[in-house]
C-alpha cells in the first residue's frame, strides 16, 4: 500500500527533477510573466503526459506490475489517480496558454515584442518546428476531448456499458497529444537525460494506446466456456454462476478475481473467482446485484451460453507471517474468503483463522453453505447480521478474538467500513502493514 501511494508523488517529483536540471539556466534567469509562462508550460505539459503515459501503460494490466504495486485493484487505483492527475495538469497548461491572452486582451499586461524564431538547422527539428501550429490546435481538441472522457470515467452514475466504449477512445486522444508533446516540448530537452526519460515513457504510453485500440489487452489470459448453472439467491441478491471452461486456463489462487464477458455489447466486468481450482476448469462466481447489469443477470445469462474469462488478476493471497488470521467479509466480500475455505478443505493449513461476515441481507441457503465451508475448513465463523446483531465495530473485533493484534487482517467489502476498521485497529496497536485491503474498484 506504501508504495501505492508514494508511486504518484514520485513519478510527478522525479520529471520535475529532471525538467528543473535540463533547463536550470533558463529558471535562474527568468524574470517577468511571460518567461515564466514559457516555463511553467513546459513543466505542466511535461508532467500531464508523463501521468497521462504511466495510466495508458497501466491501462492494459501488465503482470509485471502486479506483485510490485500489489495486485491488479492497486494498479487500477493508481490509473485512476494517473488519470485524475493528467486531468489537472491538463488544465493548468491549458490555464498557462489563456490566462495571459485573457490578461493581453483585458489590458491588464503587455505582450512583449516578439522576434523572428530562430530557423533549427537539422532536418527533423525543421520539420517539427514548422508543424508547431498543427500540433498546437491538434493538443487543444484533445485537451478538450480528454476533459470529457475523463469526466465521464468518474461519473458513477453513468453506465458502465458505456464508460467500457468511451474509455477506449482516450487512447485516441492519448496520441493525439503525444503528437502535441513531441512537436512542442522545447528542442534542446531531446538531448538530456529529461528527453530520454521522456521519450521512452510516451512510447510505452504510445505501444499501450496501440494495444487498447487493436483490442489486446489480456489477449493471453483469456478462455472461452460456457454457462453450467444459474442459481439466484433472492435473499442476499446475489447470481451464483457455475462455468465449464473449454480452452486453457492457467489455473487461480483463492482471492483473485477476473474480467467476464457475457455479453460483448456490455464488455467485461471483474468478479471474484468463489471457488478452489481443481484442474477441471470449472470456476464459481458469486455475483451482487448492485448496478442495472448486475441486476439483469438472472435474466439474461442462461445455461449453456458462451463466455470469456480473462485473468486471473489479483495479490489477495492469505500469505503473511502470523499463525492466526482475521478474515473480515462484508456483504458480497465474502467471495473470496469463500474461495479460500474451499481451498482449506481439501488441502488445509496450520493457520488459525476468525472469519467475521456481516451483512444486512438474509438468505438461509446462502449463510449454511457459508456455515458448512467454514466447518470443512476449520474456520471459526463470526456471523453479523445488521439488524439483529448490529455493525462490526474494532472494539468488537477486539473483544471477540483476545490475540488480535498478533494477526495478519484480511478485509474485503466496503472500502469506507475497511478504512474505519483499519483505522480502528491500528491505533489500537495493529501494524499497517497486517492489514490487507482489497480495493475492489475498477473505475
Amino acid at each position: 500500500m506504501n508504495t501505492l501511494r508514494a508511486s504518484l508523488p514520485v513519478l510527478l517529483l522525479g520529471f520535475a527533477l529532471l525538467w528543473w536540471q535540463a533547463d536550470a539556466t533558463a529558471i535562474a534567469q527568468a524574470a517577468g510573466v511571460f518567461a515564466w509562462r514559457g516555463l511553467l508550460l513546459q513543466l505542466t505539459g511535461i508532467l500531464a503526459i508523463a501521468a497521462m503515459s504511466a495510466a495508458m501503460l497501466l491501462a492494459t494490466r501488465p503482470a509485471w506490475l502486479e506483485d510490485r504495486l500489489d495486485g491488479l485493484d492497486k494498479m487500477y487505483r493508481l490509473h485512476k489517480w494517473l488519470g485524475i492527475a493528467g486531468l489537472v495538469l491538463a488544465v493548468a497548461h491549458w490555464l498557462c496558454v489563456q490566462v495571459p491572452k485573457w490578461m493581453v486582451q483585458a489590458g491588464l499586461l503587455q505582450r512583449p515584442a516578439r522576434g523572428a524564431r530562430a530557423q533549427e538547422a537539422a532536418g527533423i527539428l525543421r520539420f517539427l518546428q514548422e508543424q508547431r501550429g498543427l500540433a498546437e490546435e491538434i493538443g487543444e481538441l484533445a485537451f478538450y476531448a480528454a476533459v470529457v472522457l475523463i469526466a465521464l470515467a468518474l461519473i458513477r452514475r453513468f453506465p458502465y456499458r458505456h464508460f467500457f466504449r468511451t474509455h477506449r477512445w482516450l487512447a485516441v486522444v492519448f496520441l493525439a497529444l503525444v503528437l502535441h508533446s513531441v512537436v512542442l516540448t522545447k528542442f534542446s530537452y531531446w538531448t538530456t537525460p529529461l528527453g530520454a526519460v521522456l521519450g521512452l515513457t510516451m512510447l510505452a504510453g504510445s505501444v499501450a494506446a496501440v494495444i487498447s485500440l487493436l483490442r489486446r489487452i489480456g489477449s493471453d489470459r483469456k478462455a472461452v466456456g460456457v454457462v453450467e448453472r444459474i442459481e439466484v439467491l433472492d435473499g442476499v441478491q446475489v447470481t451464483a454462476v457455475d462455468v465449464r471452461l473449454e480452452s486453457r486456463w492457467a489455473g487461480h489462487d483463492a482471492g483473485q478475481f477476473a474480467f467476464v464477458t457475457f455479453d460483448r455489447r456490455e464488455g467485461a466486468h471483474p468478479f471474484t473467482i468463489s471457488s478452489a481450482w481443481q484442474g477441471d476448469g470449472r470456476l464459481l462466481f458469486l455475483i451482487k446485484a448492485l448496478g442495472d447489469y448486475t441486476r439483469t443477470l438472472p435474466a439474461s445469462v442462461h445455461p449453456g451460453d458462451s463466455l470469456t474469462v480473462e485473468g486471473p488478476y489479483g495479490r489477495f493471497d492469505f500469505d503473511g507471517p502470523s499463525r492466526h488470521q482475521i478474515w473480515i467479509g462484508g456483504g458480497i466480500g465474502i467471495a473470496p474468503f469463500v474461495a479460500r475455505m474451499k481451498a482449506l478443505a481439501s488441502a488445509p493449513d496450520e493457520r488459525s483463522i476468525d472469519l467475521f461476515h456481516t451483512t444486512r441481507e438474509v438468505d438461509e441457503t446462502a449463510l449454511q453453505r457459508l456455515a458448512d465451508d467454514a466447518r470443512a475448513a476449520g474456520v471459526r465463523l463470526h456471523l453479523l447480521v445488521d439488524a439483529r446483531d448490529g455493525l462490526l465495530t474494532g472494539e468488537r473485533l477486539r473483544a471477540a478474538v483476545p490475540d488480535w493484534a498478533q494477526a495478519d487482517v484480511w478485509f474485503c467489502g466496503p472500502a469506507g467500513f475497511g478504512r474505519a476498521l483499519r483505522a480502528d485497529l491500528v491505533d489500537h496497536g495493529l501494524a499497517e502493514d497486517r492489514f490487507h485491503q482489497e480495493l475492489f474498484e475498477m473505475r
